[in-house]
C-alpha cells in the first residue's frame, strides 16, 4: 500500500512534532522512528523531513542544537519547545475531530448498519 502524498503532508507535523516530544532526535533516528510505528508503510525521504525540519524551527516549535558522541560524527538533534508542545496539543484535537468523523462515516449510523467490504472485480 502507498499512502497518497496528501495524506503524508497532512500529518507529517503531528508525527515529527509527537515523535520529538517522546525524546530529542536527530534527523535519521526520526526516519526510522516514522518507518518503524507505520510499520514500513511510511518510507519517508530525507527530502521530506528536513525542509519540514526546518519550518518547524522557523515557527519555533522545535530548537536544534549540534551534538557529538564519542566515535561518532557530530549530530543535529531537535527538541520540541513549549509553543511545539502547544502546537501538538493543537494538531491532536485536531485529527481527533478527523478521525472520529470518519469512524462515524465508515462504521455507519443508525439504522444503516456497518459499511459493506468493497469487493474489486475485474470487468471485461
Amino acid at each position: 500500500m502507498k499512502v497518497t502524498k496528501d495524506l503524508v503532508a497532512a500529518s507529517a507535523t503531528p508525527m515529527v512534532l509527537g515523535i520529538l516530544a517522546e525524546e530529542d532526535n536527530y534527523g535519521y533516528a526520526i526516519l526510522r522512528r516514522i518507518n518503524e510505528l507505520s510499520g514500513g508503510e511510511l518510507d519517508w525521504t530525507e527530502g521530506l523531513l528536513y525542509p519540514l525540519l526546518h519550518r518547524l524551527e522557523r515557527l519555533g516549535y522545535v530548537s536544534s542544537s549540534w551534538q557529538s558522541v564519542t566515535g561518532e560524527r557530530r549530530r543535529k538533534y531537535y527538541s520540541i519547545t513549549s509553543r511545539g508542545l502547544a502546537e501538538l496539543a493543537e494538531q491532536r484535537r485536531q485529527w481527533d475531530t478527523v478521525v472520529d468523523a470518519l469512524k462515524g462515516i465508515w462504521l455507519g449510523l443508525g439504522d444503516r448498519g456497518p459499511l459493506p467490504a468493497i469487493t474489486l472485480e475485474c470487468r471485461a
